[in-house]
């Protein structure tokens, strides 16, 4: 989920002792696809951020990164930005121990979440990023080193005013697309009708991307992503959910 919320303040006495960094949550300037909120951890997700971001984090200082000294294996590598609460992402973690993944998120009660379920579950196969998916992109990720990308349920910014501020946009999706292998994939996922038929335009106006579906088809949702309690709210509203399955051509 990419509804991104506010970092932490590290005057809070609410934030835990280890920050991931005193550096800015982003180093790009103009529009953003996130609005900073405030949010607080749960004493849960503190103690978790505290024992656990030395081993699981990733921040911004460390640069570019290897992702084979980072897991300590040559697997399958997924990135999932904006993962929310972080449930959907441990759950494929633990579904797919043969892979790896890396998830961003910018809110801090969902890193504390995500890394609280990691210590539940026994995880070893997840690194986090508690920055912009952008910064991510541009200066820690090595070209080709993804073999797929997931952005689920995006904040839509239904306005029209506000549709600029989408993540998903052209000069967005060029950039995963060098982060990708060729034959990689970008996987996207939203609940707003308008917003799955702005992505499609995107992807299918993408140079080096082609549906995995027919021109213009949507996917069915692949076994792989788990159904969201919100998803299913929705579906039991009537809501539609659309997933777009595109591969790197070149």
């Amino acid at each position: 989920m990419t509804d991104q919320k506010e970092p932490h303040n590290l005057g809070d006495e609410n934030a835990p002792k280890q920050t991931a960094s005193d550096s800015p949550i982003t180093t790009r300037r103009g529009v953003r696809s996130f609005v900073l909120r405030q949010g607080r951890m749960t004493e849960g997700q503190k103690k978790a951020y505290e024992r656990s971001w030395p081993k699981f984090g990733l921040s911004r200082e460390d640069g570019m990164i290897d992702p084979r000294q980072i897991f300590g294996r040559d697997a399958m590598l997924n990135l999932e930005i904006g993962f929310g609460m972080g449930r959907s992402l441990a759950d494929m973690a633990e579904a797919a121990p043969e892979q790896d993944f890396i998830g961003v998120e910018v809110h801090l009660p969902g890193v504390g979440a995500l890394l609280k379920d990691i210590e539940d579950r026994g995880l070893e196969n997840i690194r986090v990023y508690n920055i912009d998916a952008n910064d991510v992109i541009d200066l820690c990720l090595p070209d080709a080193c993804l073999d797929q990308v997931m952005v689920f349920f995006p904040d839509p910014w239904h306005k029209k005013k506000h549709h600029k501020r989408r993540l998903v946009q052209p000069e967005f999706v060029q950039r995963i697309r060098h982060k990708l292998r060729v034959g990689g994939i970008l996987h996207l996922a939203t609940d707003w009708e308008n917003y799955a038929e702005h992505m499609m335009e995107v992807m299918s106006e993408s140079e080096g991307f082609a549906n995995t579906q027919e021109q213009g088809e949507y996917s069915p949702r692949p076994e792989y992503r788990p159904v969201t309690k919100f998803e299913k709210r929705g579906e039991n509203l009537g809501h539609g959910v659309w997933d777009l399955l595109f591969h790197r051509t070149n």
